[in-house]
C-alpha cells in the first residue's frame, strides 16, 4: 500500500489514464454506502404512513433475499470498477515498459491486500481474527489476480472466461443436489416459514443449504474460531467471488471499450447493447426459476442484472461527463472516490462509533427537539460531512491510497 501526493490532472474524455466518468461513477457508489451510517430506514418505521419513506427504506436497505435495491447495487458498482480501471491501469503500465511478469506479482500482491484487509474489517472487537472471505474487499482480492491475468491476454479472453465464470458457477449449484424436504432450516438461522424458499430445481438457491454453503462450513472450519462455523446470517458465501469475477470482466470489457473505440457512437452502441442483453437475460433467468436473482450468493443471474445497470449507467456518466464535459457537479463524488479504499475501510472502522460520538455531544440539543430516530438520522449526516471534509482535505494536498 502506498500514499500518492503526485498531482493528479483533471481530465476529459480519452488522452490520458483518468477518465471523469467512471471515478464520478466510484465516488456514487462510495457515497451510496456512507449513507449506511445516518440509519433512513428509522425514519420510514417513525412515520410509517409516507409512501416515499417505504421507498427510501427499500433503497437503503438490501433485499432479504431475492431481487435488488439500489443498496444492492453498491458491490456489483465497486467491483464493476474495478475491473473498468483495470484496462486503463494496464495500458499505462505497458507504456511505461513495465513486463508482464511483474504486472501478475504486483497483481497477485493487491489481491493479497484485499483479501488480509477485509479479513481483518470482519475482525473488528475482541476475540482472535474472524476469517471469513464474504467482504467486498476479500471477494474482490479472491478474483483480482485471475482476473488481471485474462486482462493481460487477447481481447477475446474476456468474453470466454465471463462465460465460464458464469456458466460454471450456475452449474456448481444446479448438478449439486437439492436439500431434502426435512432439511433443518433453523438450525442454520432460517425460519421455518421463511418467504424465500423454492421448491423443485431452484431450491438449489435456497438460502444456508445450498452448495456453497456446504463448501463453508467445510473450509471456514479449518481456520481456528471461537466458535464452529455453521452458517452465515445473511447467507453471504466464500464462493461468490467467483461469478464476482464475472462482474469484473463486464467491467474490464467496458474499459476496453472506453479506452480503444475511438468513436462515442460506436462505444455507446455496444455499452447499451450488451447492457440490455445482460439485463433481459438476468430477469428471464430469475422469471424462470432456472437461477434466481440472489446477491447475497452473487448467483449469474444477479452478475448479468447487476451488471447491465452499471454498464448503463457507465454510458450515462461518460455522455455526461466525459463528452459534454458538464462534470462541475460532481466535485464532491470525485473527492470521495478518489480515496476509495481509504474511505470503504473509515466506514467499516470508525463511521458509527464517530456516529455515536457526535449524537452523544449533541444530545441535549438533538434530543430536545427531535425524536430519536431523526436524531439518528442528524448524527448520521453530521457524520458524513466530517468524513467529507477529511476526504476532501486529502485530495486538496493530493494524498492517495494505493494499494
Amino acid at each position: 500500500m502506498e500514499v500518492n501526493a503526485t498531482p493528479r490532472p483533471k481530465t476529459s474524455g480519452q488522452e490520458n489514464n483518468r477518465v471523469s466518468s467512471i471515478d464520478v461513477f466510484r465516488g456514487l457508489v462510495m457515497v451510496l454506502m456512507l449513507f449506511e451510517v445516518m440509519h433512513l430506514q428509522d425514519l420510514s418505521s417513525a412515520f410509517p404512513g409516507l409512501v416515499p419513506l417505504r421507498w427510501l427504506l427499500f433503497h437503503t436497505s438490501h433485499v432479504a433475499w431475492e431481487g435488488c435495491s439500489l443498496h444492492d447495487l453498491i458491490q456489483p458498482g465497486f467491483t464493476f470498477l474495478v475491473g473498468t480501471a483495470m484496462a486503463f491501469s494496464i495500458a499505462a503500465r505497458w507504456r511505461r515498459g513495465e513486463r508482464k511478469k511483474g504486472l501478475l506479482l504486483h497483481a497477485i500482491w493487491r489481491g493479497l491486500i484485499l483479501v488480509v484487509l477485509g479479513i481483518l474489517l470482519r475482525s473488528l472487537g475482541p476475540g482472535r481474527i474472524n476469517v471469513t472471505f464474504e467482504d467486498t474487499l476479500t471477494q474482490i482480492g479472491l478474483g483480482y489476480p485471475i482476473v488481471f491475468a485474462v486482462a493481460l491476454l487477447p481481447k477475446r479472453f474476456a468474453w470466454m472466461a465471463l462465460g465460464m465464470v458464469l456458466v460454471g458457477y450456475w452449474a456448481l449449484f444446479a448438478l449439486s443436489p437439492a436439500p431434502p424436504v426435512t432439511f433443518d432450516y433453523a438450525a442454520v438461522g432460517v425460519p421455518d416459514d421463511w418467504p424465500h424458499h423454492h421448491d423443485g430445481f431452484a431450491s438449489r438457491w435456497n438460502k444456508n443449504s445450498h452448495v456453497a454453503w456446504r463448501f463453508d462450513v467445510w473450509i471456514l472450519n479449518g481456520f481456528p474460531r471461537e466458535h464452529a462455523f455453521e452458517y452465515n446470517a445473511g447467507g453471504y458465501a466464500t464462493l461468490s467471488f467467483i461469478p464476482t469475477m464475472g462482474t469484473m470482466f463486464f467491467g474490464l470489457i467496458a474499459g476496453i471499450w472506453m479506452r480503444d473505440l475511438k468513436s462515442a457512437a460506436d462505444r455507446f452502441r455496444r455499452l447499451i447493447a450488451v447492457g440490455a442483453i445482460a439485463i433481459g437475460l438476468g430477469v428471464v433467468l430469475a422469471w424462470t426459476d432456472v437461477c434466481p436473482l440472489v446477491k447475497r450468493v452473487w448467483t449469474p443471474s444477479f452478475a448479468l442484472f447487476s451488471s447491465g445497470i452499471c454498464l448503463w449507467f457507465l454510458v450515462l456518466l461518460h455522455w455526461v461527463c466525459d463528452l459534454r464535459g458538464r462534470d462541475a457537479w460532481a466535485k464532491p463524488f470525485l473527492v470521495v472516490g478518489a480515496n476509495s479504499i481509504l474511505i470503504y475501510v473509515l466506514n467499516g472502522v470508525i463511521a458509527n462509533p464517530m456516529r455515536k460520538a457526535i449524537e452523544i455531544a449533541c444530545s441535549p440539543i438533538l434530543q430536545s427537539t427531535l425524536r430519536p430516530e431523526v436524531v439518528r438520522v442528524v448524527s448520521g449526516a453530521m457524520t458524513l460531512c466530517v468524513l467529507y471534509l477529511l476526504m476532501r482535505g486529502l485530495y486538496q494536498r493530493r494524498w492517495f491510497i494505493r494499494i
